[in-house]
Order: C-alpha cells, then structure tokens, then sequence
C-alpha cells in the first residue's frame, strides 16, 4: 500500500478549482467594497452649517437681559392687580365656600356686614382664608380696594381709595451692562466677523457710518447677527447704550 501523500490537495475535482478561483476574486472585492460603505457613511458635513441662520443660532447667548416695567411696589397695587395676583384662586371658583366673584347670592351676607367688616376679616383671616389671604406684603388700603373690586362686581357701589401715585423716573441704561448679558457672547471673542471689543482696527470703518447708523444695523440685524442681537425685548436705548460702551472701549 502506497504511504498517503501529506501534501496532497484538498481540490479533487474541476469544480472545487473553479469555486476556489472564484472565492479568490470575490473575497477581497466585497471587502473593499464594504469597507468603502463604512467610510463613506460616516458623519459629513453639514453644506447649512456656515449660513447666517445657522451661525446665529449658534451663538445665541444663555440668558437674555429681559428689561420691563417693574412690579408695583407694596401699598400702590390697584385692587384688580391684588384679586388677579391673590384672590381669583379661591374666590374665581368658590374654593372652600369663598363668595365668587360676581356672584351676587354668595356675596349677599358679606356686603350686609359693610365694608370696614369685611376688610378687616381678610386682615385677620376667616374660615380657610389665612391673614391677609396668605399674601403678608398687602397693605390694609390694598387689601381694601381688593375687597372693594369683588364687592363692587356683586352689586355693591363701593367708591375705591384712589392708589398711590408713584412717581416715574427715567432709568439710566448701563451700556455695560447690556454688554455683558447679552453682546459678549460675539464681540467678546470676534465671533462670526462681529468686530472684537476693543479692536480699533475692526471698529473703525463701523465708527465712520455713525452711532445711529450702527444702532440701527443691531436693531435690524447684520450678518450673523439677528435682530436687537437675538434679545427682542432690549428697548432701543438700551442697544444704543450697548453700542456707545463698545466704540468707547475700541477709540
């Protein structure tokens, strides 16, 4: 018997020769292909990424610097501000048999007390009402006109304390101030093209066209920059404010 051969091949046949080449051609090309899928599939660019919308959404500050009316002080609040603010959570629905506003029937028993009676039980509290109906800032004469505003809807002709007559003075903006809630965000670090804080050379061709000019490109919106700098509540003179600190840092 002939001693088996340890190098003999696995391929016997024509056909294993022809899978064999085939397999030798086609393993390699669908890995070449598979790896390119991989590459190609992974995170492009974004073609939107560069646009002004999308730069300014991008650079939009954390907080905004919100610059209203300020809240009445205690003792000038009207009597229609106090019930809003106060009274309407109970007295709206009737929370706890509290007279509803308006409602005539419920409201009938109290007025029959007169006014001074039913002012004083708000001060002290009555039944599930707490002292000054859970709100200590009300002054006496606020809790008044309150009372006066409810009664008045029942029926009762009440005549209201006329409220306090709080001087109004105009507020001195802080162009400062507006910078650093809201224009540091660009001009800090000259994001986007916006002329750096400080930068004379960057300034200078804006400084030409004037403070009204640029006030109104802020108000308006330039570049990247939305309009009044992506805050819609700053006042005009708040930006004109804002803008005459930036030129005074950049002469």
């Amino acid at each position: 018997m002939e001693a088996h051969d340890q190098h003999e091949s696995f391929i016997k046949t024509p056909q294993q020769l022809v899978v064999v080449i085939l397999l030798s051609f086609l393993v390699p090309i669908i890995g070449i292909v598979l790896l390119v899928q991989l590459v190609m599939s992974g995170t492009r660019a974004d073609p939107q990424a560069l646009t002004a919308e999308s730069v300014a959404a991008r650079i939009q500050p954390v907080a905004k610097l919100e610059i209203g009316a300020p809240a009445a002080a205690p003792g000038a609040r009207s009597g229609e501000a106090i019930v809003q603010a106060t009274c309407t959570a109970c007295h709206q629905a009737g929370v706890a048999k509290a007279p509803k506003i308006g409602d005539k029937n419920d409201w009938a028993p109290h007025l029959k007390q007169g006014l001074n009676a039913m002012v004083q039980s708000v001060i002290k509290g009555k039944g599930a009402m707490p002292p000054k109906a859970g709100d200590p800032s009300l002054t006496e004469e606020e809790i008044r006109r309150a009372v006066i505003h409810m009664a008045n809807q029942a029926g009762a002709s009440f005549k209201a304390p006329a409220a306090v007559q709080t001087q109004k003075t105009a507020a001195v903006v802080d162009g400062k101030t507006v910078y650093d809630k809201v224009c540091f965000a660009c001009h800090q670090q000259s994001v986007a093209g916006s002329p750096k804080l400080g930068d004379k050379a960057a300034w200078a061709p804006r400084v030409k066209t004037g403070q009204d000019a640029m006030v109104q490109s802020v108000i308006k919106g330039k570049g990247a920059m939305p309009p009044k700098a992506g805050n819609p509540s700053l006042s005009d003179a708040e930006i004109r404010a804002a803008v005459e600190f930036m030129v005074s840092q950049s002469k």
